[in-house]
């Protein structure tokens, strides 16, 4: 039997995971109350159950004590062999999700989603670095999530939690706030000046044939993609969860978004991290 237990910020995308891990073939059960849960363990492990593949949802809950979700947590690992996934997300992302789905967080009964969240982390801090998994949902789409979720619970595959997203931008709109590595390709030749790429941007095979026609930009790329490869297992080891490389020309239109997706191209199927690709400033 596989045994999943499905935790993590308010707002990070857990209900989305149990919908997904359920489409996926697993049982799945949400906010149970925690009494219940170490009887639920019991008859879901007896011998005879034709339920193979379990997904158990925790949350933060106003009326009960997370701490006690935490101690049945150690409790139940000296008995029953299972995972843990961490859903999480950066604060500025989930507060904007809270603004736009008009809920009230659990921990925010004034309305102080600010202080609300803050608290959250705190009392999820222990599980979460127990956790076996943790995907952060900041920069992903649900389709992405999805893909994860799949590579861990489906196909089976290694997952070191690392995420790591390849981000376009252009340097006029401003440098992405949530960027760990920003690199700046405004030394190559600039296609805005070609009339007919001007309104082109770096997904069309004219633009990108003139960026990649320079050599310069080959030994960036040569260069830059060694680089991440050499950083990917030492952030992982320094226990990251997500790596976000923004490059930058000036428009966010030609160059940065052509150099992007070559960057994504080559760290495509090379490791057990996942991967995104975004173009924040294209048209």
């Amino acid at each position: 039997m596989r045994f999943v237990i499905v935790t993590g910020m308010s707002g990070g995308g857990k209900s989305t995971a149990m919908k997904m891990l359920e489409d996926a073939g697993f049982y799945c059960a949400d906010n149970m109350p925690v009494p219940l849960i170490e009887k639920f363990m019991e008859l879901i492990a007896m011998p005879d159950t034709e339920i193979q593949r379990v997904a158990l949802g925790l949350d933060v809950r106003a009326d009960q004590s997370f701490e006690d979700v935490n101690q049945l947590v150690q409790r139940l690992r000296k008995t029953y062999v299972f995972e843990v996934l961490f859903l999480e997300a950066s604060d500025k992302v989930l507060l904007k999700r809270y603004k736009e789905t008009r809920r009230l967080h659990p921990l925010s009964a004034d309305g102080d989603l600010i202080s609300g969240i803050e608290s959250e982390r705190q009392l999820l801090a222990s599980i979460r670095s127990a956790a076996d998994y943790v995907i952060d949902t900041t920069n992903l789409l649900t389709r992405e999530l999805k893909a994860e979720l799949d590579k861990i619970f489906v196909s089976n595959q290694n997952y070191n939690s690392l995420m790591v997203n390849v981000m376009s931008f252009g340097f006029k709109h401003g440098i992405p706030q949530d960027a760990d590595l920003v690199f700046d390709v405004r030394f190559l030749p600039n296609p805005f000046y070609i009339e007919e790429l001007k309104q082109k941007t770096g997904l069309d095979k004219e633009v990108q044939d003139y960026v990649m026609g320079f050599a310069e930009a080959h030994e960036f790329l040569d260069k830059l993609t060694d680089m991440i490869r050499f950083l990917i297992p030492n952030y992982v080891k320094e226990g990251k969860y997500q790596l976000v490389i923004a490059i930058g020309c000036t428009g966010g239109q030609h160059r940065s978004v052509t150099l992007a997706n070559g960057l994504y191209q080559r760290l495509k199927d090379q490791g057990d991290y996942g991967l995104t690709l975004r173009h924040r400033d294209t048209k």
